[in-house]
C-alpha cells in the first residue's frame, strides 16, 4: 500500500512539475529528506524516484517561459569553485572507482541545488520549501521523541536504512538544523493551533536528538540551542521551552544514557574516540603528503590508514565535516568550503541588518536568523560526524542566497521615496528616486 501511495503522489505530480518547474524542488525535497519510498517494502524502496523527479524538473526547466536568471552572488559562486575542486581531487583521487561514485552522487545532489537558486525566486515559494524541508525531516523527529518517551530513551533514534540519515549520529544532526527551521514556521505561523503545532514538534524533535544518544550532536545540540536563544525574539517563551525540554530529557533519559554522555569527558579511555582520533591524524598527515588534491572522495580507507595513521589497524570513518575535507579535498578545498560558510553567515547577517526592522521584510531577517543558527548546528555537530557532503546544508546555503537575493530588491529600507530636484535650462522639475 505505501509503495502504491508513494508512486501515485510522485508520478501524479509530474504533469504539475512540467508546467511549474519548481513544484519539481518541492518533490525532490520530499523524496530526499523524508525517503518515503524507504519507508515502503516492495518496488519503491529502490525505485529512483529523486532521479525521475530530478529529470523532469530539469527538462521542464528548458521548455519552461518563466525567467531563468541564476543568482550568481559570491556564495553561489563559491560553491561552483567548491565542486569544480571536487572534481579536480577526484581526477587524482587515491581511490579513483570510490572517488568517482561519490562524485556522481554529489554531482546530482549540486545540480538540485543550483536548480533551487533559479527556481525558488520568491518569497511564497522559500517559505514553502522551508516548509516542506522543515516538515520532511520533522517527521522522523515527532515520530522518533514519541519513541523516546514511549520507551524510555532506551533504545537508539535512527533514519531510514540507506539514506543520508540512516545512522543515528546522521539522524541527529538533520534535527539540529531542522529545529531552527520549525521555530521560523512558528513565528510565521498565524493561527494559534498552528503555532503551537510547530512548538511541540520543535520539543518533540529536540527529546529525539538527545534519544539517538549521539554524543557529538548532544554537543552540537547546546550549541544549537543557546544560539537559537540569542537569535529569537522572544526569550522568554524560547528559554521556557528550553527548560522543559531538559526537564523532560532529564526524566526520560536512562542510566545507560548518562554513561554513554559521560564518556565525552573520558575519551582518552573511549574505543570510539580513540578511533575519531586516528582518523583525524591521518586526514592531518595525508593533507600534509598531499596538501593540495587530497585523497579524493572516500579516501578513508584501510590501505591509507596503514600509510598515513598512527594507529594503522583502528580504521574509522572521518567523523568531522573539517578533516573530511581536509583530508579528501586538500586545503584548496578546505579554505573552500570555509569560505563558503563564512561567506554565508556574512550574508545572513546583512539580511539581518537590512530587514529586521522593516515590517515587510522581516520574514527574511528571521529565516536568516534560523539559517544561521542551522549553520551553527551544523558547524559544531559536524565536527565529530562526517556529513560534509550533507544536502540538506547545501540546500540551506542556497535558501540563504535566494533569500537575500529576494529581500535586498529594495535598495531603500521600508521603500522610502527620495524627493531629488533636478533643474535643466529649459524648466525646473522634481525627479523621485529610491534612496541609496
Amino acid at each position: 500500500m505505501r509503495d502504491l501511495f508513494v508512486t501515485l503522489v510522485v508520478f501524479g505530480s509530474l504533469p504539475y512539475i512540467l508546467s511549474k518547474p519548481y513544484v519539481g524542488i518541492y518533490m525532490w525535497s520530499w523524496l530526499g529528506y523524508m525517503n518515503p519510498h524507504r519507508l515502503a517494502w516492495g518496488f519503491a524502496y529502490t525505485f529512483p524516484f529523486s532521479l525521475l523527479v530530478g529529470l523532469v524538473t530539469l527538462v521542464a526547466l528548458v521548455f519552461s517561459r518563466e525567467p531563468k536568471k541564476m543568482p550568481w552572488t559570491r556564495e553561489s559562486i563559491t560553491l561552483l569553485l567548491l565542486i569544480l575542486w571536487m572534481l579536480v581531487t577526484t581526477i587524482f583521487s587515491l581511490h579513483p572507482e570510490l572517488a568517482w561514485l561519490q562524485m556522481e552522487k554529489v554531482a546530482k545532489i549540486q545540480l538540485m541545488i543550483f536548480l533551487t537558486m533559479i527556481l525558488i525566486n520568491n518569497r511564497e515559494k522559500i517559505e514553502r520549501l522551508v516548509l516542506v524541508i522543515a516538515l520532511s525531516l520533522g517527521f522522523y523527529g515527532i515520530k522518533g521523541g514519541i519513541f523516546t518517551v514511549v520507551h524510555g530513551g532506551v533504545y537508539r533514534v535512527q533514519g531510514p536504512f540507506g539514506t543520508f540519515i540512516g545512522g543515528n549520529n546522521e539522524m541527529a544532526l538533520a534535527l539540529i538544523m531542522t529545529i531552527p527551521l520549525l521555530w521560523f514556521l512558528q513565528m510565521q505561523a498565524k493561527k494559534i493551533w498552528q503555532r503551537h503545532a510547530y512548538t511541540a514538534s520543535v520539543f518533540l524533535c529536540a527529546i529525539a536528538v538527545v534519544g539517538s544518544q549521539s554524543r557529538g550532536a548532544l554537543l552540537g545540540a547546546v550549541a544549537m540551542g543557546g544560539f537559537l536563544w540569542l537569535k529569537t525574539r522572544n526569550k522568554l517563551f524560547t528559554g521556557l521551552i528550553m527548560v522543559l525540554a531538559v526537564a523532560a530529557i532529564a526524566s526520560i533519559m536512562p542510566a545507560s544514557w548518562y554513561q554513554r554522555m559521560d564518556t565525552i569527558d573520558t575519551y582518552q579511555t573511549d574505543d570510539s574516540a580513540l578511533g575519531r582520533l586516528n582518523a583525524w591524524h591521518m586526514a592531518f598527515n595525508l593533507s600534509k603528503d598531499r596538501p593540495i588534491v587530497g585523497g579524493g572522495f572516500d579516501t578513508f580507507q584501510v590501505d591509507t590508514f596503514k600509510v598515513y595513521a598512527p594507529d594503522p589497524y583502528n580504521v574509522h570513518d572521518a567523523h568531522s565535516i573539517y578533516f573530511e575535507v581536509l583530508g579528501e579535498h586538500g586545503y584548496p578545498g578546505f579554505f573552500l568550503f570555509m569560505l563558503l560558510a563564512w561567506l554565508t553567515w556574512r550574508k545572513g547577517a546583512r539580511i539581518i541588518g537590512e530587514c529586521g526592522k522593516d515590517p515587510e521584510r522581516k520574514w527574511a531577517a528571521d529565516l536568516a536568523r534560523m539559517l544561521q543558527v542551522s549553520m551553527i548546528g551544523f558547524a559544531s555537530a559536524g565536527t565529530f560526524l562526517g556529513l560534509a557532503n550533507f544536502d540538506l546544508y547545501y540546500h540551506l546555503i542556497a535558501i540563504m542566497v535566494v533569500t537575500g537575493v529576494v529581500a535586498l530588491k529594495q535598495a531603500a529600507p521600508y521603500g522610502r521615496t527620495v524627493i531629488t530636484p533636478v533643474r535643466t535650462v529649459a524648466q525646473p522639475f522634481v525627479r523621485r528616486s529610491r534612496e541609496p
